[in-house]
């Protein structure tokens, strides 16, 4: 198996770990942020099954633990199992959020960049949701 080209995209969150991991762990709210998780996202046994324009995908996410770990895979018919790598780390009293973009076989320098752009966008999603769900820490 061949080593694929990477990015790292990470981004700061004013919200404690705790609060974050415990919205973000959770699968059906990725829809709230993440634009790749369809609508239709929806638990089938041990998997997540949702509607893209490529036909089914199944997805599987790791299951809740104390470290952040936040990855999934998804499974189109026809194509390669996508390993999606997602952290959340404890950053003072907020937390980063890393996201590894792996790039995908075949995969031309435009679609890379377009895909590192949705992730970009999906980590300013999480963030305005989670900053926006914390008590106004300036209050007196």
């Amino acid at each position: 198996m061949a080593t694929h080209e990477a990015r790292l995209i990470g981004i700061t969150i004013d919200c404690p770990f705790e609060a974050a991991y415990a919205f973000a762990h959770v699968p059906e709210n990725f829809p709230e942020w993440a634009a790749g998780m369809s609508s239709s996202l929806h638990r089938d046994g041990d998997e997540w099954r949702a509607d893209t324009p490529a036909g089914e995908a199944r997805v599987r996410f790791t299951p809740p633990n104390d470290f952040g770990v936040l990855d999934h895979w998804v499974m189109l018919p026809g194509k390669p199992v996508i390993h999606i790598p997602l952290r959340l780390i404890e950053n003072g009293t907020g937390t980063q959020a890393v996201f590894t973009l792996y790039r995908q076989p075949d995969m031309c320098d435009d679609d890379f960049i377009r895909d590192a752009a949705m992730v970009c966008q999906d980590l300013e999603n999480l963030k305005a949701l989670l900053e926006r769900s914390q008590p106004d820490r300036d209050a007196p």
